[in-house]
């Protein structure tokens, strides 16, 4: 175990913003990581475990523990019979080779969360979803390191508290799980309409009427790089935040005023309104700002994109105006998809 020391967070968020962790290690194993967690006890630190970094900002004062990436690999195939198989991955296995891989098998289920980046633990923390999918209708069981009860659990899909874009990972239970592996269980076959309306348009427009997974997959690679930037390139977290949840009550009074405002009914009864739409709304699509350094993403609003600046200060100055200006226009609060780090200042 290779614990480095004052190491510079810049690399390890997407956003390329952060300060420095006192303390990083890399580890690949189970044990790799139970050697970890004992070496930060002895030391009396904090500890945070970070997959590729996708959904991370990291506070400007860094982080005074032991930051552990998870690069813990591993890929089963369990066939109970011809149309159900149950695929068990590490949770620092790459998400989009994972879908890869399974969608290539023809197996449906989790094809529409292609290119989705991060790693397969994380997917359970924001309870992904994209193009009427999402993680939690696959998943059976997740492998969490317990840290109150310092040993190994297996906690079921149903214990996890998904809710749209969270679950207790992120919430109620925040930073006392470690996921080391989830099992999903997929089909055999392809994705059954009614389809999410912007895939369904492309697959009509592109003439494509076989719904098979790879289609499905290359289908949602082509909207998503058409739309998003790569993070390998621009630094980004993707979606900086979730679409708001509002009641019929609100809706129908920003009809009132705004009758153009698209919207879509929950099976809760309340309704959900694009936060792109929101965001462009109030004059911040395609923003550049010279004095926080930061922008949105001429294709996409919702896109935060660290175009040169300097601090996560910066950063948090450029989301707190558009946050602001929502709140003035519509009444309607945003909510932060990545997760700042350390939780509190």
């Amino acid at each position: 175990m290779n614990i480095l020391h004052d190491v510079s967070l810049v690399d390890f968020s997407t956003m390329g913003l952060g300060g420095t962790a006192a303390h990083l290690v890399t580890i690949e194993t189970r044990l790799e990581l139970l050697e970890a967690l004992s070496w930060a006890q002895d030391q009396k630190l904090p500890v945070i475990m970070i997959g590729g970094g996708s959904n991370i900002i990291w506070r400007d004062e860094g982080f005074a523990g032991l930051v552990i990436v998870n690069k813990i690999e591993r890929y089963e195939t369990f066939h109970e019979d011809e149309e159900n198989t149950y695929i068990t991955a590490g949770s620092g296995e790459n998400w989009d080779t994972i879908v890869e891989r399974t969608a290539q098998a023809g197996l449906t289920g989790i094809e529409a969360l292609s290119l989705i980046p991060g790693s397969a633990g994380a997917t359970l923390v924001q309870n992904i979803g994209a193009y009427g999918q999402e993680i939690a209708q696959t998943l059976v069981t997740a492998e969490v390191f317990d840290l109150q009860a310092n040993d190994f659990t297996t906690m079921r899909a149903e214990d996890c508290g998904f809710g749209y874009r969270t679950s207790r990972f992120k919430t109620t239970d925040r930073g006392r799980y470690f996921i080391t592996a989830i099992t999903l269980h997929l089909t055999k076959g392809s994705i059954q309409p009614p389809l999410y309306p912007s895939l369904n348009t492309y697959l009509e427009t592109n003439k494509i009427t076989d719904y098979s997974p790879m289609n499905i997959r290359n289908a949602v690679i082509a909207i998503r790089s058409s739309r998003l930037p790569d993070p390998a390139l621009v630094h980004n977290n993707g979606s900086f935040f979730s679409n708001p949840i509002i009641s019929v009550d609100q809706i129908t009074e920003l009809r009132s005023m705004y009758p153009q405002i698209p919207s879509w009914s929950m099976s809760d009864g309340r309704v959900k309104v694009p936060a792109a739409w929101l965001i462009e709304q109030i004059g911040y699509k395609n923003i550049h700002d010279s004095v926080t350094g930061m922008g949105t993403w001429p294709a996409q609003p919702l896109v935060l994109v660290n175009e040169h600046a300097k601090s996560t200060a910066d950063l948090l100055t450029f989301k707190s105006r558009i946050e602001q200006s929502v709140i003035n226009k519509f009444g309607i609060k945003l909510e932060q998809e990545p997760e700042l780090f350390p939780l509190s200042s």
